[in-house]
């Protein structure tokens, strides 16, 4: 069923148009690219490497360019986080979404994990980029949910996201509703992770997620216009 207050723009205007596989050919990134300037999404979503590539590509576009640091682990210590996220801002990434050190999480490392969320929102507010706290949800219990968004609340990241998709499992409606809760409307949310129709994106931002992270985004919107065609 569609939402009866969204436009073909806004929808578009909610996603992250995906490129994350690693044996990605210049081609593909040429694609990605045109789709986000032919529908007006939100963002490009790639690895660091491909920054340079990217703001190239989408040269005198509105469409940001995001970089995926630490991507998909987020096992790597904070100051190669930090390196990673500032040279990608310096090439021309105008987000980051940077995954969250579940190993932190797990042991109550929660000094840690509130000193790494706040170094990496600091270091993209600094330097004009937005930033998003991937949680990789599927790995989580409801309290480790909730106690990150808490923090997030206090830190005010731009986003706590999903999942990375790299996961056992992607985004679902009930982890979305929590983090919307958890957050209580002080840090926008992001679902990613196998949302690949129209039912799963709208069901997405009924829960209260306000960027969708897909491969599919195209695949989506078509879905979309055919249905308000009727």
């Amino acid at each position: 069923m569609l939402c009866p207050n969204l436009t073909p723009e806004g929808l578009a205007g909610m996603f992250d148009h995906t490129l994350l596989r690693p044996n990605a050919p210049r081609a593909d990134f040429e694609r990605v690219a045109g789709e986000c300037r032919r529908w007006g999404f939100a963002m490009i979503a790639v690895n660091s490497a491909a920054v340079p590539l990217c703001r190239e590509l989408l040269e005198g576009s509105p469409v940001h360019v995001g970089a995926a640091v630490s991507f998909p682990l987020g096992q790597t210590p904070l100051e190669v986080k930090l390196f990673e996220a500032r040279t990608a801002i310096a090439q021309g990434a105008d987000e980051i979404d940077y995954v969250t050190d579940l190993t932190l999480v797990k042991n109550g490392r929660w000094d840690s994990v509130r000193r790494e969320m706040e170094s990496m929102t600091a270091l993209c507010r600094e330097g004009g980029a937005l930033c998003k706290v991937i949680l990789e949800t599927c790995y989580l219990t409801p309290e480790e949910i909730i106690r990150l968004c808490e923090l997030a609340r206090e830190i005010r990241p731009d986003f706590v996201k999903t999942s990375t998709g790299f996961g056992s499992a992607g985004a679902t409606v009930e982890h979305v509703r929590l983090m919307k809760q958890s957050t209580g409307g002080a840090v926008r949310v992001k679902a990613a992770g196998g949302i690949r129709s129209l039912e799963s994106c709208l069901a997405m931002i009924d829960a209260g997620a306000q960027r969708i992270g897909s491969s599919s985004s195209v695949a989506i919107m078509e879905e979309f216009l055919r249905q308000r065609r009727g």
